[in-house]
């Protein structure tokens, strides 16, 4: 363990001196939900009716942090499969280093960028009047955020290891908006048909926004079923569930590459 966590760390900071070498990647990858969330909040937020009638903004912010946690799920497919495609991957491989030690450091580097993409957004609700209820409430939220984007992290490993060209990571990338869309964030899953509202309920992002409207103090829609009157508990079932069955899958991938 102690191998696989420096030779993680080493792995880190290398993504690190990447992100010092080229910061326009890192500040567009700030800016553009912090402008995806101002396109929302402006543009449709007076055409939609807001639960209790409370401002727009309140009952957005939460979807649009647990979106912008789903949509890094292909930055971590790309850079992976960006890493095999130009032999860095093989040449990792060839050292004598912990087989997990790549994909740990990966995941940290991404988790940093997470942590840093969701504060810049958080303060751009913070700038348009969202405001969280309590400080230990807000916290909380912001922990299961990152908890599903830790899990999506080994996700998106997974497939940048599994797929071999970049019409893979398009496709990928095209299906976050109807896996996100199909959730609480931006409609109420009662509107929906029953199966489709079913689906919508479970889908894991749906827990996490759930929970982080409950633990913010904000605006959701509430519903009947067991999986939304137990959002914070699913927030955490879910992404523990996505980690251990993609990390397990990904250090077998990775150990097989040559194969």
């Amino acid at each position: 363990m102690r191998w696989a966590l420096v030779d993680g760390w080493t792995v880190t900071r290398r993504d690190l001196i990447h992100w010092a070498n080229q910061p326009m990647t890192v500040v567009f990858g700030v800016l553009f939900p912090i402008m995806i969330t101002l396109a929302f909040g402006y543009l449709f937020g007076g055409a939609v009716e807001v639960p209790s009638g409370a401002d727009y903004f309140a009952f957005l912010m939460p979807g649009m942090y647990g979106m912008t946690m789903l949509f890094g799920l292909s930055a971590t497919m790309i850079a992976v499969t960006t890493d095999a495609s130009k032999g860095v991957t093989d040449r990792f491989r060839s050292m004598p280093m912990a087989p997990s030690a790549v994909l740990i450091g990966r995941a940290v580097a991404d988790l940093l960028n997470s942590v840093l993409i969701l504060a810049g957004l958080l303060a751009c609700g913070l700038a348009v009047g969202w405001r969280p209820s309590s400080l230990p409430g807000a916290l909380g939220a912001v922990g299961l955020l990152l908890l599903l984007r830790f899990a999506l992290l080994w996700a998106g490993m997974y497939l940048g290891l599994v797929v071999k060209d970049a019409g893979a990571v398009v496709a990928v990338q095209t299906l976050e908006f109807p896996v996100g869309f199909l959730s609480n964030a931006f409609v109420s899953p009662g509107t929906m048909p029953g199966w489709l509202g079913a689906i919508s309920e479970w889908n894991p992002l749906s827990s996490t926004v759930a929970a982080t409207r409950e633990l913010f103090g904000n605006p959701g829609w509430g519903g009947d079923s067991w999986v939304a009157q137990h959002a914070i508990l699913m927030a955490v079932v879910w992404p523990v569930a996505i980690t251990v069955v993609f990390f397990v899958l990904s250090v077998r991938r990775y150990q097989r590459l040559d194969r």
